[in-house]
């Protein structure tokens, strides 16, 4: 059973506020591998510079940094969306479906109210970066409002995305963890 799932993605049916959280899920994936791809670049034409021009690098690094990172939030609700993030489905298997039901509605009423106080302590960051013009201490200089404010929206977009999941499996469009009934 390791390594496999019968989970799929969230099922959205005709709900339009379900199609539109997948929707912006689905976007925010595809921003997430924008970045990771920029990264790559940033990393290849920085090893160019340092080993081939023989010259020193001053913003590559820290650019890398925070695409990496960003991405990695931006990216939250798009591996929600499509479950891709690490679960054990043991117990939710061993269970009957009304008590998977109400293992369900649990977890995620307890991840949405977690999401609830990351978001609200990284806008509360972000919002001091911004409000003081902080910059990183480097060369470079960046001004830290613009890679922070991947926590507030990447934290929104997941909380967003965790709502639809709790309202699709309310209404029954969705099943509790994806599981099909055995």
């Amino acid at each position: 059973m390791a390594g496999q799932s019968s989970a799929v993605a969230s099922r959205t049916g005709n709900n339009p506020f379900l199609r539109s959280v997948a929707a912006l899920s689905t976007f925010a994936g595809w921003c997430s591998a924008a970045m990771i791809v920029m990264a790559v670049g940033i990393t290849c034409q920085m090893i160019f510079v340092r080993f081939v021009l023989n010259q020193s690098t001053v913003w590559q690094t820290e650019a890398v940094i925070y695409l990496a990172i960003g991405s990695t939030l931006i990216g939250l609700p798009y591996v929600q969306r499509l479950r891709g993030h690490v679960n054990v489905d043991l117990i939710p298997l061993l269970l009957p479906p009304k008590a998977r039901y109400y293992m369900c509605i649990s977890t995620l009423s307890l991840s949405i109210a977690m999401v609830a106080v990351m978001l609200f302590y990284g806008y509360e960051h972000w919002h001091l970066t911004y409000e003081r013009n902080w910059k990183s201490d480097t060369v470079w200089g960046v001004r830290l409002w613009i890679p922070y404010l991947a926590l507030p929206v990447g934290f929104a977009l997941f909380l967003l995305q965790l709502i639809a999941d709790l309202v699709a499996v309310i209404l029954k469009i969705d099943k509790p963890f994806g599981l099909e009934d055995v």
